[in-house]
């Protein structure tokens, strides 16, 4: 890992300022931030945060005009590198195609960062989604399916690391938003091997999720399921789409180096 005068201070900076971005609010919309924005998301001085911009700027990974700082898409081949050289999409990406043929439903495969959920890898089937979902995407894990399923196959002091540090936000009326009753959601999740979600994140959907493992057993992804409630009554989820996503982890546990 290296001592704290083996880092690079201002390489953390310029990343945190990155990630800022995301995390300040209503970036749906113009995902522009000015100066004091940033320095407030990152804890920074205004001067700190003001040279950690520019600096984004000269190098292309931001832009500026008189209405704040906004990134650019060369932002993405922070991204891109890693999927360039991870091996884990390639390896998931079969499943996903072969879960998409069987139920005629999306696909997705995702892990875990913080408190959210990264799509790494999607297999998306030919219908009009109300929600757009790429690689690359983010949801709060504790309200998904995919979710609740990485972490129901962590130990329980891991769970309990996560529980505490969130400050979960209800999504829908129907969204667990107690400590209480999202842990009893990952244990329920842990104890069926399966995790289910009902129109917590959005109103209609329903998603079934499943750890994917490798050949020692170590979790390292989840594989879903999402699908408006009306084509997925639970006889439809016990009979096609479950067992669809058994089938899949089960194939990449043999598959996928330990």
């Amino acid at each position: 890992m290296g001592s704290p005068r083996d880092l690079l201070g201002g390489l953390s900076r310029g990343l945190a300022v990155i990630e800022a971005f995301h995390a300040l609010p209503g970036q749906a919309g113009e995902g522009r931030a000015s100066i004091a924005e940033i320095a407030r998301a990152t804890g920074m001085t205004r001067a700190a945060a003001r040279r950690c911009l520019l600096t984004l700027v000269s190098l292309g990974y931001a832009e500026a005009d008189g209405r704040g700082f906004a990134l650019t898409p060369r932002v993405l081949r922070l991204g891109g590198a890693w999927l360039a050289s991870a091996t884990l999409p390639e390896q998931l990406q079969p499943q996903l195609d072969a879960v998409r043929e069987a139920t005629g439903e999306s696909c997705s495969a995702a892990i875990l960062d913080g408190a959210e959920v990264v799509y790494i890898a999607r297999a998306a089937a030919a219908r009009i989604a109300s929600v757009a979902l790429g690689v690359g995407s983010r949801l709060p894990a504790h309200c998904t399916a995919l979710g609740r399923a990485l972490l129901s196959a962590q130990p329980e002091p891991l769970v309990d690391q996560f529980v505490a540090r969130l400050a979960p936000a209800a999504l829908t009326a129907h969204t667990r938003t107690t400590r209480s009753a999202i842990r009893a959601a990952i244990r329920e999740a842990r104890a069926r091997g399966y995790a289910l979600v009902d129109e917590e994140l959005e109103i209609g959907l329903r998603s079934v999720a499943v750890p994917v493992r490798d050949q020692r057993g170590r979790c390292v992804a989840a594989i879903n399921i999402g699908v408006r409630m009306a084509r997925a009554p639970d006889e439809v989820l016990r009979e096609r789409l479950l067992p669809a996503l058994l089938h899949a982890a089960a194939e990449l546990r043999r598959t996928i180096p330990g």
